[in-house]
C-alpha cells in the first residue's frame, strides 16, 4: 500500500484573520479551483468549518469525469488549522491538513496532503504520469489564485 504525500507552503501579505476568514468558508473552494475541475458544492454549507462538517462536492479531476467526493472537516482549530477527510470519492485515502500562521508582513500557509490511489498497482503505475502531476498543476493554480486575490508576499 503506497501513500503519497504533497506539500505546499505559500506566504501572503494578510492577517491570520483574513487568510482564516477566506480560507475556513468552503464557498470559497470554487474560487480557488481549476475551472475545469467542474466544481460544484452539493450541499448547504455553513460560512465556516466546524469538526463534523460534510461537504459533498462534484469533481472532474481526470479526463473529464465526473466524481461525487464526499469530504469531512474532522479538526478545526480557529485561525490555525483545519484538516479535512474524504469519506467517499476518487481516492484511496484522502487526509488534508491546512495551517496558517504568522509571519513578518503576512502568513505562511501550508498544506499536507497524505492520498493513496485506488486500483493496486495500477493507481501507483498511474501516479507519477497522471495523479501526481495534476494534483501539483491543482495546487499551483490554487497558489496563483490566491496571490490574485491577496497580492503576492514580500520578504521584508
Amino acid at each position: 500500500m503506497k501513500i503519497y504525500r504533497l506539500k505546499t507552503t505559500q506566504k501572503l501579505p494578510i492577517s491570520v484573520s483574513e487568510a482564516w476568514d477566506f480560507l475556513s468558508d468552503p464557498k470559497n473552494l470554487k474560487t480557488i479551483t481549476p475551472d475545469y475541475m467542474g466544481f460544484k458544492i452539493l450541499t448547504e454549507v455553513e460560512p465556516k468549518m466546524y469538526p463534523g462538517q460534510i461537504i459533498q462536492y462534484i469533481v472532474t479531476p481526470l479526463l473529464g469525469i465526473p466524481a461525487k467526493w464526499v469530504t469531512e472537516i474532522t479538526h478545526v482549530q480557529e485561525g490555525k488549522y483545519f484538516v479535512d477527510e474524504q469519506r467517499f470519492g476518487p481516492y484511496a485515502l484522502w487526509h488534508h491538513k491546512h495551517f496558517i500562521q504568522p509571519i513578518a508582513g503576512g502568513v505562511e500557509m501550508i498544506d499536507i496532503v497524505d492520498y493513496k490511489i485506488p486500483f493496486g498497482w495500477l493507481g501507483q503505475l498511474m501516479h507519477p504520469i497522471l495523479v501526481g502531476p495534476k494534483l501539483k498543476e491543482i495546487f499551483t493554480y490554487r497558489e496563483q489564485a490566491l496571490e490574485s486575490i491577496f497580492g503576492k508576499y514580500i520578504a521584508l
